[in-house]
């Protein structure tokens, strides 16, 4: 390692301790937050610059990667245990299971209703910045992203509704518990909520044995939310490492080469945000008083690029911020992480399509295309992983499905993990917006939220 690498890792490690006096004298997280988010932009701006004074930015990145990538890590740890017990403990605790049908049935009409309206938003946004396929240039490393596709594509191609479907339903918890599907998060929620249910079966028909489940249930509970808040206490840290990584590593080569997509993308992206202000307002929920209280996670979603490991973080701000009960508040996160996403599942294949189709002469504002899009768009946003990369499933599902090429996937791969951090924003914020929307429509039915301690 050379001595400039050696010298910025030690500057970085410097920076940790301001960052730890900041967050200790704050009791709100979200302060320590900003000023990880800031620390990390200014110090990947610093690595950026140093490649003229000797330093290797891979070799700095490397050891950044142990503090970002472990906390991404630790956060992947929480989201089975926590999904759990969350959603066990709320099944255990109703006297009426019809209210969780509800639950269930509101949060999908959130996600999807919205999902079909980034859809259009895309549409919309592609056509009035012009975008189009023609005279993307393809070369080496979009030729390699291209073959993987391909591969990719044949696997996707298999993959039918009713087996998509078929995904949901556990056929081992053990390895859905270990992640080891697109679809585990969604299948332990199902194994959750059956168990439950005959754990309510069990409290009819033998009242004490009833009793010491729900007992077990709700140390279980304490015990995984303490773990939950210890983990929270390394946000800052991992926020500032993953920005850091982001600027350090970001071509503005690229960037500006593809910039008409990028600042497009980001548009839509922001009109989302718009529709869930706008649909939070509309029922009595003032948006500057949601967007204040949960902005640390989406700094954290927009810092990871993964629906997934922000479940714990989404889970505690909607019951400590925003007051919606744990079931709902589980169940939002967890649906949420791999149903209907309204960046990486509706924005991103609608403008995909459009630059695809406006080429082929196709019209994207026939009523019968554009209601076939959407339509394939918000059937195809059941599944999408909750990582990196769902956007690219999601892709592979619409485009094939209207009759387009893939292609156009591999030749944006270099602006892809920009764009990819503001959809994952926009994808949890969905999903908070379900939670808080569906608290205001059901609080009377859902019992109120509960502090680890109660």
């Amino acid at each position: 390692m050379s001595i400039s690498s050696l010298l910025l890792l030690i500057f970085f490690a410097v920076l940790l301790w301001p960052l730890f006096r900041w967050q200790r004298s704050r009791e709100s997280l979200s302060p320590a937050v900003f000023a990880g988010l800031l620390l990390g932009v200014a110090y990947g701006g610093l690595v950026q610059v140093a490649r003229d004074w000797g330093a290797v930015p891979a070799e700095v990145l490397e050891w950044i990667d142990v503090l970002g990538d472990g906390y991404i890590n630790l956060l992947h740890l929480l989201v089975m245990p926590l999904v759990l017990v969350s959603i066990l403990g709320a099944v255990v605790k109703v006297s009426n299971t019809r209210s969780l049908g509800k639950i269930s049935v509101s949060v999908l009409a959130v996600l999807l209703g919205t999902t079909a309206v980034a859809a259009l938003v895309g549409v919309l946004v592609a056509h009035l910045f012009g975008l189009s396929a023609a005279g993307l240039v393809e070369g080496a490393r979009e030729a390699t992203r291209a073959d993987v596709l391909n591969q990719q594509l044949g696997q996707v191609s298999d993959l039918s509704i009713a087996q998509i479907l078929i995904s949901f339903v556990p056929q081992n918890i053990f390895a859905d518990l270990a992640g080891s599907r697109d679809t585990s998060v969604i299948a332990v929620v199902v194994f959750a909520v059956l168990l439950g249910l005959a754990a309510l079966g069990v409290r009819r028909e033998h009242p004490k044995e009833g009793e010491q489940i729900e007992q077990f249930v709700h140390v279980a509970q304490v015990w995984v939310m303490k773990l939950v808040r210890l983990v929270m206490l390394l946000t800052p840290y991992g926020v500032m490492a993953l920005v850091a990584k982001l600027v350090a590593g970001s071509s503005w080569a690229d960037i500006l080469n593809l910039f008409s997509f990028v600042v497009a993308s980001f548009v839509a992206i922001g009109l989302m945000f718009v529709v869930h202000g706008l649909l939070l307002l509309i029922n009595g929920i003032s948006p500057l008083h949601y967007f204040a209280r949960v902005w640390p996670v989406l700094v954290f979603a927009f810092s990871s690029r993964s629906s997934a490991a922000t479940i714990p973080l989404n889970v505690e701000t909607q019951i400590d911020e925003l007051g919606n009960a744990p079931a709902i508040a589980n169940f939002s996160a967890s649906f949420g992480a791999t149903i209907g996403q309204n960046g990486c599942a509706g924005i991103y294949p609608a403008m995909l399509a459009v630059m695809v189709a406006v080429p082929m002469g196709i019209n994207v504002f026939d009523p019968v295309w554009l209601a076939t899009m959407v339509a394939v768009v918000v059937i195809g946003s059941f599944g999408i992983a909750g990582v990196g990369g769902g956007a690219t499933f999601a892709a592979l599902v619409v485009l094939p499905a209207l009759g387009l090429p893939v292609t156009i996937v591999a030749l944006l791969i270099s602006v892809e993990p920009l764009i990819d951090m503001a959809r994952t924003a926009v994808n949890v914020n969905g999903a908070m917006t379900a939670g808080t929307l569906t608290q205001r429509w059901l609080g009377d039915e859902v019992p109120g939220p509960e502090t680890a301690e109660g």
